[in-house]
């Protein structure tokens, strides 16, 4: 006899019996009519059909597996969801600076992270140039021989510093401006190349121990910088406000012509705006303090930090540890000596030993003054700042013979430096936007042996 299986299960009313397997039908008839006699059981074997609490049973068992089917599916796409999430995020960005970039200025080229990678490791070691807020500035190599400054941003900068810089070097050209020459944007690292400035920036050629800036080359630092901002400030696309104007934004060529550079918090200002309400940016020490108190940004902030850029010319101060109580000192000694409260003498960098006129450095004191009022009102305009520079720079050239002899033999320097990038474009060893950034120097060499400002701006 082959082996069976006998069980029941209880319910509320009475309890199954139940049997599995080979049985034969002797033995189950006999097994059946046992039970049968006993009111309290149902016999009920495999050859039946299956009771109802079987039927529960796998129904329950089904469910089961649907809800676990469905936490499965619903777990695997929310992580396909996060994951495409971060990936579109981690793209978008790059995509929509790119845009920007493209679409601002044809003519700005567009290097690849190798190219700027081998300009900046040209040699054994990086050359560092300074670092700021933004990024680092490094010394490059492009393949025509060419030095330029490539600014490396930093990525957790300010999102808008990169695009601001392109929108705004990419439209303008200006003797006095740091010419943008390229920017790279890839594996979400950004660069910006530069022309480069051989002799640093203003802060540091004023602090030098081993040498003076002369006199007439502050002068003429002045005037060049004040026809920038007069540039800038009457743009026909509108204002262009720098919002960060101080000497290590101020960068000196090789022939000492000054470049003003950093345009990381340019705003522009609309035609039909006098001034924005914008968040308060800049640098502590050469910030408007009425801009910083209400947030409206006009070019008479750019006349404040200006100001405070000559009186530091003028005075010869450190300006690295600059801050607004060294500020307020500076500013103090300032008027007092353009009201003639203290010797003027009091106020004259003493490292000039004397060589000076002392004339136009009253002059330009008593403009300096003006343009750190503490209300904007009371400040001078872009033109009228420009004006009296230039009247004291005219006073200084053709007063000093050595001066014109030397000013002249700068210009030689620079025209012939000039005619190489031509003759170099024209046997195809300069790329053309080398070529063009020396176009505009002609103009202001043009106006610096004339002595006439109506061709420009």
């Amino acid at each position: 006899m082959e082996s069976f299986y006998l069980g029941f299960y209880q319910s509320e009313q009475s309890p199954t019996i139940y049997t599995q397997g080979n049985l034969p039908v002797g033995e189950a008839n006999k097994l059946y009519k046992k039970l049968s006699t006993h009111d309290s059981f149902t016999a009920t074997t495999s050859l039946t059909q299956h009771s109802s609490s079987s039927d529960d049973y796998v129904k329950i068992k089904r469910s089961f597996f649907n809800i676990l089917l469905v936490i499965f599916i619903a777990i695997t796409g929310m992580v396909l969801l996060v994951l495409l999430i971060k990936l579109v995020t981690r793209k978008t960005p790059d995509r929509s600076i790119e845009g920007k970039v493209m679409g601002t200025w044809s003519g700005l080229y567009r290097f690849s992270k190798v190219e700027i990678e081998k300009a900046i490791n040209y040699g054994n070691s990086k050359v560092s140039l300074g670092s700021g807020s933004a990024g680092r500035v490094y010394q490059g190599v492009l393949p025509s021989g060419q030095l330029v400054a490539v600014k490396h941003i930093y990525k957790n900068a300010m999102s808008d510093s990169f695009t601001r810089e392109v929108e705004r070097l990419s439209k303008i050209r200006h003797p006095n401006l740091v010419g943008l020459l390229g920017c790279c944007i890839e594996n979400g690292e950004q660069y910006l190349v530069y022309e480069y400035c051989g002799n640093g920036n203003l802060a540091q050629n004023l602090l030098r121990s081993d040498r003076v800036l002369p006199w007439d080359k502050r002068v003429r630092i002045l005037k060049d910088c004040a026809l920038a901002l007069r540039f800038l400030h009457t743009h026909p696309d509108g204002c262009i406000v720098h919002r960060d104007i101080k000497l290590t934004n101020i960068l000196l060529t090789e022939t000492m012509e000054p470049k003003l550079s950093d345009f990381g918090l340019a705003k522009l200002i609309g035609i039909e705006e006098s001034k924005v309400f914008t968040d308060v940016r800049g640098t502590i020490g050469y910030m408007d303090p009425e801009y910083m108190t209400n947030a409206k940004l006009t070019t008479a902030s750019d006349i404040y930090s200006f100001g405070i850029v000559v009186l530091q010319l003028l005075s010869g101060k450190k300006v690295i540890e600059l801050d607004i109580e060294a500020r307020e000192t500076l500013t103090t000694k300032a008027k007092d000596a353009a009201l003639g409260r203290r010797p003027l003498e009091d106020f004259v960098d003493p490292r000039l030993n004397g060589e000076l006129n002392l004339k136009d450095f009253e002059s330009i004191l008593r403009v300096a003054v003006l343009c750190v009022a503490s209300s904007s009102r009371g400040r001078p305009t872009t033109k009228e700042v420009y004006d009296e520079m230039n009247k004291a720079w005219k006073n200084t050239f053709t007063t000093t013979p050595a001066l014109a002899r030397r000013v002249t033999r700068q210009l030689s320097m620079s025209r012939s430096r000039s005619h190489s990038l031509s003759m170099e474009f024209m046997e195809g060893k300069t790329p053309l936007f080398n070529t063009l950034a020396i176009l505009p120097l002609w103009v202001l060499r043009f106006y610096m042996i004339n002595g006439s400002s109506s061709s420009l701006c």
